[in-house]
């Protein structure tokens, strides 16, 4: 009997308040938009049309119950998501650059999605679930962090594949050395890691994207490797489970000339990797299923990357299945 949900995703639910332009005065416009990287790849999969839930925490404010409501309107489950009376919902204010890159204020000290406690992780959702995805920024604090591997752990038990995005963000860490021990310790439980180019150069030391797989390979069994390469494309390494050869393959990214911002684009491009995983699986992956797989991924990172936002405004298997026809 399969399970009820496809993805449940465990982290920070958050206001992206983006840089919009000026106002006649000349003062800086934000827009709020709903974002949070777990949710992100929650709302591409609904998008596909699978089942997706979310296990979090947001405050009893505005933005707090406008999230909910988001959510409910894109179809990701919200029996989990905590309202927090005590703390307020985090903002994330979003600088982009000419080049479509991004830098981060964050107002979260404490934010609501910092205060999910073990004991309010609903251990149904995780028994049920095909799926468990999760990153490190429920694992900056404490007690979010031990919610964290607490629902990690229970997943494993129930037989799900444990998806790892490490998502860095500087500023909410007291030191990366911090940062570095949790990364790692994603690594030893995952079965699928999507990390970008920056992070693995960062994790392992290692300037060549191979040589950094090959490090995180030689401490951890993990099948399927993915960096994401930004404007360069993106790689899979895939090792079926229990040995065999590696199998890396690179596709090209598809540029497009009205790029807006590069907000979650990592996050398009993981939820559709997991939508790839649930269709065929882990244990028996071939190039062409790699190569497959990480072209729609990538078509559909670079159509997010003409919108503000993501959570509201994943593409469509048809819209990226057009781009990629067009090349």
């Amino acid at each position: 009997m399969g399970k009820k949900f496809d993805v449940i995703a465990l982290g920070e639910l958050l206001i992206d308040m983006t840089d919009n332009g000026v106002s006649g005065q000349g003062n800086t416009l934000f827009e709020a938009n709903p974002g949070g990287a777990p949710c992100n790849v929650l709302a591409m999969l609904n998008k596909l049309g699978r089942k997706v839930g979310f296990i979090g925490k947001v405050g009893d404010d505005i933005f707090g119950h406008k999230l909910k409501k988001v959510l409910d309107e894109v179809g990701i489950d919200t029996g989990n998501l905590i309202i927090d009376k005590e703390a307020r919902t985090t903002l994330a204010f979003v600088q982009t650059f000419e080049d479509g890159d991004r830098d981060f204020s964050f107002y979260r000290n404490p934010g609501a999605d910092m205060m999910l406690k073990k004991e309010e992780v609903d251990v149904s959702l995780l028994q049920d679930t095909t799926i468990f995805h999760f990153g490190t920024l429920s694992m900056t604090h404490p007690e979010v962090r031990e919610a964290t591997k607490f629902g990690i752990d229970e997943a494993k038990k129930a037989g799900a594949i444990i998806s790892f995005d490490p998502n860095l963000r500087e500023p909410l860490w007291n030191s990366l050395d911090d940062a570095k021990e949790q990364v790692l310790y994603g690594l030893t439980k995952c079965d699928v890691l999507k990390i970008s180019d920056n992070e693995i150069q960062w994790l392992t030391g290692e300037e060549d994207y191979t040589a950094g797989v090959k490090k995180i390979r030689e401490e951890n069994d993990i099948p399927l490797i993915l960096v994401s390469l930004g404007r360069e494309g993106s790689r899979a390494y895939y090792k079926k489970p229990g040995g065999g050869e590696e199998i890396m393959v690179e596709v090209m990214p598809f540029l497009q000339e009205n790029t807006i911002e590069t907000t979650g684009a990592g996050d398009t491009f993981g939820g559709c990797v997991l939508n790839y995983i649930l269709d065929k699986g882990l244990n028996n992956l071939s190039e062409d299923d790699l190569r497959d797989m990480l072209t729609f991924a990538n078509g559909a990172a670079s159509i997010i990357t003409t919108r503000k936002g993501a959570l509201r405004v994943m593409p469509g298997r048809e819209e990226v299945e057009k781009l990629i026809k067009s090349r």
